[in-house]
């Protein structure tokens, strides 16, 4: 049975959710002050004396909110295996979510930015650096520049890289245009074309039907919208995305994946029916995990996702569970 706590202390919302009679998850979220990033909270419940963090990074055009229910079932598993209770940090990267209506986040909106708003998330919040970092699609590459940048000393002394990072379905590398089906640039270039604002989610669906996008994408791309007056505007800074996107195909971290620090562990979760992936990156990737099997020298890793799309955790939350749960940090302490 899942019950749900309201209460409402100026800007911060508590809810907790429980799930079932012994596990249960609860979510935290806080409306940030300037200059730093929205993000809600998962935790597994417990009364262990440790508490280990991990950050969760969406992809484009979504939040962290999207990742809520897959959260939930992960913190629920690792309050039964782990060694240590769990704080799921749900962020919503600059230009998205709540996080576009923070001012502060200036450009350039660059992956490079975009990490270091999660370290300038963590100082501010006075938490310590996080155990685990979680992304998918462009944040996945958000979670290995900012283990890079932790490794280089870019947010000083005191930082540390993650031990463990999930990047889950998001390449490595330069994403090349002749490389790319360019379902996504058509994406952005139909969304930029829209008339601001958006007559209605009703409307916009149909027009992106027309424009020869599946339903279900449409309707994900519907869920952006948030009402303003009697129209509709999007939820996200478009026009920073499209930024963002961009840097995401520029920059690449075969380099980390060759070196990675010490005591740290990259897991790739590919999935089976993706088609973000070519026959020459998977291999590549392939053979540094082969080269790099020991997390005491840096540990590259890769797992296959079946029967999933490159919506890993709607396509197949409950394989992507047990990869995830059963490989995670805390199965090894």
């Amino acid at each position: 049975m899942a019950r749900t706590l309201k209460n409402r202390f100026e800007s911060r919302f508590l809810i907790r959710f429980l799930e079932s009679p012994n596990l249960f998850a609860s979510c935290f979220t806080n409306s940030r002050s300037l200059q730093t990033l929205a993000y809600e909270e998962v935790r597994s419940s417990g009364d262990r004396k440790n508490e280990s963090t991990a950050l969760i990074l969406h992809g484009l055009l979504g939040s962290g909110r999207n990742w809520r229910s897959f959260s939930r079932s992960l913190a629920s598993s690792l309050s039964v295996s782990s060694a240590s209770d769990w704080k799921m940090v749900l962020v919503d990267l600059r230009n998205h979510g709540r996080s576009a209506e923070v001012e502060g986040l200036n450009p350039p909106h660059s992956l490079v930015n975009s990490a270091k708003d999660l370290a300038d998330l963590v100082k501010s919040s006075g938490w310590k650096w996080p155990d685990v970092v979680i992304g998918h699609s462009l944040g996945g590459k958000v979670a290995l520049q900012f283990m890079e940048s932790c490794a280089r000393g870019d947010y000083g002394e005191s930082a540390s890289p993650p031990k463990q990072l999930w990047v889950l379905d998001s390449v490595p590398g330069e994403v090349k245009a002749e490389k790319s089906d360019g379902e996504v640039e058509k994406v952005l270039k139909t969304l930029q074309s829209l008339p601001s604002p958006i007559p209605s989610r009703k409307w916009l669906v149909d027009h992106m039907i027309e424009h020869g996008f599946t339903r279900s994408l449409s309707e994900w791309i519907g869920s952006n919208l948030k009402r303003s007056g009697d129209s509709e505007t999007w939820a996200f800074n478009l026009d920073g995305a499209v930024q963002m996107f961009n840097s995401y195909r520029e920059t690449s971290y075969w380099s980390l994946l060759e070196n990675p620090p010490k005591e740290t562990e990259i897991s790739f979760v590919i999935a089976e029916k993706s088609d973000r992936w070519d026959q020459d990156t998977t291999q590549r990737l392939e053979t540094i995990a082969n080269q790099r099997q020991n997390v005491s020298e840096g540990k590259v890793a890769t797992h296959l996702l079946r029967n999933s799309g490159h919506w890993v955790h709607t396509d197949n939350p409950k394989g992507l569970l047990e990869i995830m749960s059963s490989n995670f940090l805390s199965t090894h302490k």
